[in-house]
């Protein structure tokens, strides 16, 4: 290593530890336009490589007017998790290292922080001992992990050996859904080769759980290898499915049963909000992402398998220079469709020991504890209105319910970009029951009490202003 690129690793760890200590950017919102940051970025491909510490500083110059300050306390818009600094500086050891997790045997170290984690994460999760657990990238990735699984088990329970005769020609599989299962659900299996006609649509109720009812009676109406998908914290109201009484006509019906627990599944991590999650150990796979609630930086996620063998089926990658021998521990290739891939169970391993139990415990009933106390304050300000029963860490709200519903979107939009404007939260909107709401995840792990009060403040402030002027607005029509 020369001295320049020694200067670039410690300007870069000066600057990480800078920025983490300020809290982030000064603004969750990024301060340059989509033109600005290309003119800053767009330096061309030099004919001549450039000395590292010097690249690293034009990075930073390039980057820091575009960056969201999603690590920050007032960061509500998406459900994203604030990445713990014991998280942060094992993944910068997990760079440095340079370990490539894809056989026991290329990196002992890595192999066994996953194997040791994937133990952690179970216990935690309440999930069965016996469960595999595959690290990827997110909870998009994992439900792939999981359903690539189920579509392999399914067919196999058919008389179809997926791995000998591939699809064509294979029984059709029936996917039963609800109508408001998250997109990265549709998207796994789009990869997967599902398609619209595999699907049974199962309608919801008002907080997006599907209804039993009408579950049972359209899985009876098929006799073709089935799967069922449910979810473990709905991304508008944060509401659980009915895992008991879907498990129980999984049984009956021989289909795989899949959660998709992205972050709610971390409910069953705490014993008073464990209710939510009554029967969830009874599925067949789940999909848990490390980089929300557990504060894991990102490329973290978990496809969680209770067959383990059905699991290592589908992702097994073999070739004769893989070598394994007797006394290897984890391959954990064995378990993801990466080969080559990032050392992920480093961080996993470091937040874990970092937060404990309790930390993991204390921070989620925080920021449920956090919407609640959101929703009853809004609850009973004019013209807004809580469309979810709050339950977690999720608020859906609508602004301008005492106006005509044609003028509502424009309301919100209005409230939106008054706030942003006055450097305040970040919030976004969303699309929900036909409408457009405002949807609040508390996620940041520095998220208080305190920041909630002045986030309700904020939104009565904005929404008292506009509905006063639009009140006028549509008294003169």
């Amino acid at each position: 290593m020369n001295d320049s690129e020694k200067r670039a690793l410690e300007y870069a760890a000066r600057q990480g530890v800078s920025y983490r200590c300020s809290g982030g950017a000064d603004t969750p919102h990024a301060r340059a336009t989509a033109s600005e940051l290309r003119e800053l970025f767009d330096v061309g491909v030099p004919e001549e490589g450039r000395e590292a510490s010097s690249v690293i500083e034009d990075l930073v110059r390039a980057a820091e007017s575009g960056l969201v300050g999603n690590i920050r306390p007032d960061f509500f818009a998406w459900v994203m998790g604030g990445s713990h600094p014991a998280g942060v500086a094992a993944d910068w050891l997990t760079s440095s290292w340079g370990q490539n997790a894809a056989i026991y045997q290329c990196s002992p170290a890595a192999a066994t922080a996953e194997e040791v984690a994937a133990k952690w994460l179970l216990d935690l999760l309440r999930l069965p001992d016996e469960c595999s657990v595959g690290f990827t990238t997110g909870a998009t990735m994992a439900s792939f992990i999981a359903l690539a699984a189920a579509r392999s088990d399914v067919l196999a329970e058919s008389g179809w050996n997926l791995e000998v005769e591939g699809l064509h020609g294979a029984p059709a599989i029936k996917v039963f859904i609800g109508e408001e299962a998250h997109s990265s659900v549709w998207s796994a299996l789009r990869l997967l080769g599902f398609g619209r006609s595999n699907y049974v649509m199962i309608g919801c109720d008002d907080q997006g759980r599907m209804l039993i009812d009408e579950l049972t009676g359209r899985l009876e109406e098929h006799q073709e290898p089935k799967v069922i998908v449910c979810q473990a914290g709905h991304i508008n109201s944060g509401a659980f499915d009915n895992f008991v009484e879907i498990a129980k006509l999984a049984a009956t019906h021989s289909a795989w049963l899949h959660v998709d627990g992205a972050f709610g599944l971390w409910a069953n991590a705490v014993p008073n909000l464990m209710h939510l999650c009554a029967g969830v150990e009874l599925a067949d796979s789940w999909a848990v992402d490390g980089h929300k609630w557990l504060q894991v930086p990102y490329d973290s996620g978990f496809a969680i398998v209770k067959d383990a063998n059905a699991h290592r089926r589908t992702m097994d990658i073999t070739a004769s220079y893989l070598n394994e021998s007797e006394g290897d521990g984890r391959n954990p290739t064995h378990f993801v469709p990466e080969l080559s891939r990032r050392a992920r169970g480093f961080a996993v391993w470091a937040v874990i020991q970092a937060l404990g139990r309790q930390g993991i415990r204390e921070i989620v009933s925080r920021h449920c504890a956090c919407a609640a106390r959101l929703a009853e304050i809004l609850s009973v300000e004019p013209g807004i209105e809580i469309l979810n029963e709050v339950c977690l860490n999720q608020i859906a709200l609508t602004v301008g319910s005492d106006v005509p519903a044609e003028d509502r979107e424009a309301i919100t939009k209005e409230l939106l970009s008054e706030i942003e404007k006055k450097h305040g939260p970040f919030l976004r909107s969303a699309k929900w029951k036909d409408q457009t709401i405002v949807r609040i995840s508390i996620i940041s792990p520095d998220t208080t009490m305190e920041h909630i009060e002045e986030l309700a403040q904020k939104i009565q402030s904005a929404h008292r202003t506009l509905r006063a002027s639009y009140s006028e607005e549509i008294a003169c029509r």
